[in-house]
């Protein structure tokens, strides 16, 4: 694609729901770097409500209903509209040219997926997958302390992810609806299932997946709340889990899950979620040749431990790293992804992350999913076409291996 740089990116917001706020970096970004120029000029969403917020965040910005009608107005667009749209928008704005930040999942199935990235391949359009988490403090120091060799060659990797604050962020709208979402091991784990991919330096090729809906399924108190933002209902003061209320009126997705990976390096990887804990926050525990790596808290203020010296029992490790970064959520992180897409689309950059480790996420959560509906058994994750693999190999920097 072409795009005049004198003039600056012309980038279109796809959906003013609650991950909308990722838009607001595209000025953040060219704050930072002044060879960027980029800014808004097009908001896109479905909804009254949605296109009003549009209209007062982006008051110079044209606001529409329909994202078909972009077609030559902007450069790129960032996508962050639900789930089981992703699919369908990215496909028709990679074939009208437009530049595509989708946000997370990539899609809610593997052939959605494998739509989009064949669909990118084809046109040539440059196609960005929002894994933000890969730029956190807490992913980007765990990778150092493995590539400096501190632990060996990696060889499993543990994960468990206490989701706090679940029963809000999840249960209470679309986001418990399997229609809609598939599962929480695409929305929520594929960031996780990411960062394992990233550590490990390999993909998903087996997986199995065990799961239930053990609390919020027994919530009889629902209710409607399409016409809310996760904001508007969020609070500390609704715990215990059983007594949550408010819930979407369709909830049949699992808040308790596990999965068991058998990586294409042979790596053996575990990730377990569970939406009901009272703390939020992620534990990734990497086990090399020569010690092993433990996050304490996965933001700023917490750290990084290493164990490489035989003993028993100990809390302090050899080695102790701080995290840095904010405090909470991930905006440091959010500005790093959107800095890397636009300078991809102005400049021909290679991203760090590839479309195809979005796809291996997104494989790797479906297909556990799968695994655990259907009574845990063993799913292979299948190949991408050789000429897709190919055209993606070009436009990002090579995955790292393990050493």
């Amino acid at each position: 694609m072409t795009v005049n740089t004198n003039e600056g990116l012309r980038v279109a917001v796809i959906g003013m729901g609650q991950r909308s706020y990722i838009a607001r970096h595209v000025a953040d970004a060219v704050a930072s770097a002044s060879d960027l120029e980029a800014r808004v000029t097009a908001v896109v969403d479905v909804t009254a409500a949605g296109r009003e917020r549009g209209h007062a965040e982006y008051p110079e910005a044209q606001v529409v209903e329909d994202h078909r009608a972009l077609a030559g107005l902007v450069d790129a667009a960032i996508v962050t509209t639900p789930d089981w749209t992703h699919a369908e928008i990215a496909t028709d704005l990679l074939r009208a040219g437009i530049a595509v930040y989708l946000e997370k999942p990539l899609a809610i199935t593997v052939e959605d997926a494998d739509a989009v990235l064949n669909t990118a391949a084809e046109t040539g359009t440059p196609l960005y997958v929002g894994h933000n988490f890969r730029h956190a403090a807490v992913v980007r120091l765990m990778r150092q302390v493995i590539e400096r060799g501190e632990i060996g060659e990696v060889k499993a990797v543990w994960v468990r992810h206490f989701v706090g604050n679940g029963g809000d962020y999840y249960f209470k709208d679309w986001h418990a609806d399997r229609t809609k979402v598939n599962s929480l091991l695409l929305q929520k784990a594929s960031h996780d299932l990411d960062v394992i991919h990233a550590l490990a330096g390999g993909y998903t090729s087996r997986v199995v997946g065990m799961g239930s809906l053990s609390v919020y399924g027994d919530v009889t108190d629902r209710r409607d709340r399409s016409d809310e933002l996760m904001t508007d209902w969020f609070s500390f003061d609704n715990w215990p889990p059983a007594e949550q209320t408010g819930l979407n009126p369709v909830v049949d997705v699992e808040d308790v899950s596990m999965v068991m990976m058998t990586l294409d390096n042979g790596v053996q990887a575990s990730y377990e979620q569970c939406h009901f804990t009272p703390d939020y926050w992620r534990n990734y525990t990497v086990i090399g040749t020569h010690g092993r790596l433990e996050n304490i808290g996965d933001t700023g203020g917490g750290v990084v431990k290493v164990w490489n010296h035989r003993r028993n029992w100990d809390v302090q490790g050899d080695v102790e790293y701080p995290i840095d970064g904010v405090e909470d959520g991930h905006s440091d992180a959010d500005l790093l992804t959107m800095t890397e897409f636009l300078r991809s689309v102005a400049f021909g950059e290679p991203t760090s992350l590839s479309p195809i480790a979005a796809r291996a996420a997104v494989a790797a959560g479906a297909l556990a999913t799968r695994s655990l509906r259907n009574g845990s058994e063993p799913i292979d994750v299948p190949t991408l076409p050789e000429a897709t693999l190919r055209h993606f190999a070009t436009t990002s920097v090579p995955e790292r291996t393990t050493r």
